[in-house]
């Protein structure tokens, strides 16, 4: 079974999933970032043949999520799209897993990939590019606000381990400042190199590895 770990940031207690999200339980709410639906399939219309099925994948995790945790909503902060969204293969199973999903409450912050978001038509509301909620700033990119604790994606941060070749998706948490990793497993990586101040939780086939625990406080 999957396992997560459980850190206060600015007083509130939350869940990093080795499945790179983070569960917020008072709010029921689910954290993601970087979805980037569509982006295999920019990559095809440029010609680059690439294997099919990961936005399924990619959803298949998501579901498995929600059931893990009890979510009642999932907020994207941001990048759910990679680009334009055509009537494209990845549309299909995206329907599909909201139909499923009727029930849950999704919505996104704007990211820079997200210009065809609001005339997508993917039933998720829109939140504009902030919220201010309860000590913390939900946003996309990952900029210092001067009295809340950010929680943010857009970097795609990875880790690389002594001894190990492979670089794997991570949290990045710094006094001021938690970086989601990229949800979307089709995605390229920021290579940390965190002070010694910094908590580094890595995501290992589906687990939430501590590397580094800095200053975090875990619950």
């Amino acid at each position: 079974m999957a396992s997560s770990l459980r850190i206060e940031v600015a007083g509130e207690t939350v869940e990093l999933h080795g499945d790179r999200a983070l569960y917020w339980p008072r709010m029921q709410r689910l954290l993601i970032a970087d979805l980037h639906l569509g982006k295999a399939d920019v990559f095809r219309r440029a010609g680059i043949g690439l294997p099919r099925g990961g936005t399924t994948h990619d959803l298949q995790r998501l579901s498995a999520l929600i059931d893990t945790t009890r979510s009642r909503e999932v907020w994207i902060l941001g990048d759910v799209l990679h680009g334009a969204a055509p009537e494209a293969a990845w549309r299909a199973p995206w329907e599909a897993w909201r139909e499923r999903h009727g029930d849950i409450n999704v919505a996104a912050l704007s990211g820079n990939h997200d210009r065809a978001l609001p005339k997508a038509a993917l039933d998720i509301e829109l939140l504009g590019s902030g919220v201010d909620e309860v000590g913390l700033a939900l946003r996309h990119e990952p900029q210092a606000h001067a009295a809340l604790h950010v929680i943010c994606g857009h970097l795609h941060p990875v880790i690389s381990m002594p001894g190990i070749r492979k670089r794997f998706a991570c949290f990045w948490s710094r006094h001021d400042m938690t970086v989601l990793p990229a949800f979307s497993e089709f995605t390229g990586g920021y290579l940390l190199e965190p002070s010694a101040q910094d908590a580094v939780v890595a995501c290992v086939e589906g687990d939430a590895v501590l590397v580094q625990s800095g200053s975090v406080t875990r619950r």
